[in-house]
Formats: C-alpha cells, sequence, structure tokens
C-alpha cells in the first residue's frame, strides 16, 4: 500500500497510531505471560501502524463497549469490532475480516434444545453489556428479557450467579467456561454470525475509510489474517470472505 500524508496525518494525529484493543473477545485479543495484549488485532494494528510509518500505541479494554466508545470519542484512532449499525454512527467500518459465531449456553439439565427455543417468556438470557450479541439480541428478542453482565468474560458467571436460563456470546468464551466449570452445554449452532471488522471515526473522512477497507482486504487476500488466526491457536473463527 503507498499511503499518501493525508492518510498518515488522519490516522496518527499524533504522531502514533492509537488502536483500541478488546481483551473481552478472545478470537480477536488476550495476555501473554508478562500481560501484554497479543491476537489477530494487535498483528493487525501494528501491520498498519508500520504501512503508515509510525509506532503503535495499544489502548487496551476489557470489554467492546469501552474500546467502541474510545474510537467514536476519537480517543483512539482505530479499533476492531464488530459490525453493527448503532455502532456505524461514529464509526466507519471495514468489510470483515474474521466472521465468528455467537451461541447460547444452558444448564445442562435445561429442558431448551434449540435456539429457536430461548425467546419465550420468562427465559431470561445473560449478554455482555455493549457486546455485538447485546446489540444484536436487543434488537431480536421479543420475549425473553435480556440481562447484562459487565463483561463478556462475565457471562456465565453471572448466568450462574443469577440462576438465569440461558448465557449469549461468543462461541470460543462460552466452549472454555463450559470446560472449566461443567454442567453445561452450548446449544447446536448458532443465533449469529458476528462480523469482525476494523473500523476508525467517521470523522476522519472518506478516503482514511477506504484506505482502511483497502489495508483490510490486502490482509485477507495476502493469507496474514489466516496466519494470524493460527499462530495464537483460535480455532472456530474463519477468514472473511474477499469484499464480504
Amino acid at each position: 500500500m503507498n499511503l499518501p500524508a493525508s492518510i498518515v496525518q488522519a490516522f496518527a494525529p499524533t504522531g502514533r497510531l492509537r488502536a483500541s484493543i478488546n481483551l473481552g473477545n478472545p478470537v480477536l485479543a488476550g495476555q501473554d505471560a508478562g500481560g501484554a495484549a497479543k491476537g489477530v488485532s494487535v498483528d493487525l494494528a501494528r501491520e498498519f501502524a508500520r504501512r503508515l510509518g509510525v509506532e503503535a500505541d495499544l489502548v487496551v479494554f476489557d470489554n467492546a463497549s469501552k474500546s467502541v466508545d474510545a474510537v467514536a470519542t476519537q480517543q483512539a484512532d482505530i479499533g476492531f469490532f464488530a459490525i453493527d449499525p448503532k455502532r456505524a454512527e461514529h464509526i466507519a467500518f471495514t468489510p470483515p475480516y474474521v466472521l465468528i459465531e455467537g451461541c447460547y449456553l444452558v444448564r445442562e439439565d435445561s429442558s431448551l434444545r434449540a435456539n429457536e427455543e430461548v425467546d419465550r417468556r420468562g427465559q431470561r438470557v445473560v449478554a455482555g453489556r455493549g457486546s455485538a450479541y447485546d446489540l444484536y439480541l436487543t434488537r431480536e428478542l421479543k420475549q425473553a428479557q435480556l440481562v447484562h453482565a459487565e463483561s463478556s468474560q462475565a457471562v456465565v458467571q453471572h448466568f450462574l450467579d443469577s440462576g438465569a436460563e440461558v448465557a449469549a456470546g461468543v462461541k470460543q468464551q462460552l466452549e472454555a467456561d463450559a470446560r472449566r466449570i461443567g454442567g453445561v452445554r452450548l446449544l447446536p449452532g448458532r443465533f449469529m454470525v458476528i462480523r469482525q471488522a476494523m473500523g476508525c471515526p467517521r470523522s476522519r473522512g472518506a478516503e482514511a475509510a477506504a484506505a482502511l477497507s483497502a489495508f483490510v482486504e490486502e490482509m485477507k487476500a495476502s493469507g496474514f489474517v489466516a496466519q494470524a488466526l493460527a499462530r495464537h491457536g483460535v480455532q472456530g473463527a474463519s477468514v472473511a470472505p474477499a469484499g464480504a
């Protein structure tokens, strides 16, 4: 990519690229043994900074809502989020680079056997506040009650402590929690496909948004995203198709 000075200025007005990193989604990011952020989003942030010719500063958050707010309020220059129309009011999204699944978790003795059975009166569904699946379920659930945990990592514990009927989240996080605590199971299939993309403040302009989209498409086509997923041991996520 040949990035003009106007693009560098749009993305790094402070002279460094501030990248908002969400540790609440294990597909995107996690921490190494020393507590430093790592993952596909970190790799993409550093590669984009390299293309701009600046250093990357990682601005790390424990949930999606805080990470989104940092970009929407221009406390960060780029971020890594699930595409959602509400977020798009303030953030210009690229095409997705990764597709992951949103799933439901229930207790082993639950009568629920299918995703279609969840949206019923009397069912309480726990979701991480401000997460992609929280925003989606807020629009889609008509009869079940949506209950909020403070972060995606806290969903299953909140589900257990509150006696709610269902926990909702990213498949990989729920699978990890199920292995850890036992006595629970995931419902078959998924209730949504989560399209993970990069984004920047809309105020940075159409030229900047187009440059970020072109970067994402190149990272998919070159194998960079696939290699990053493999390097970080991410299972169950797929590279999004070109132009998706």
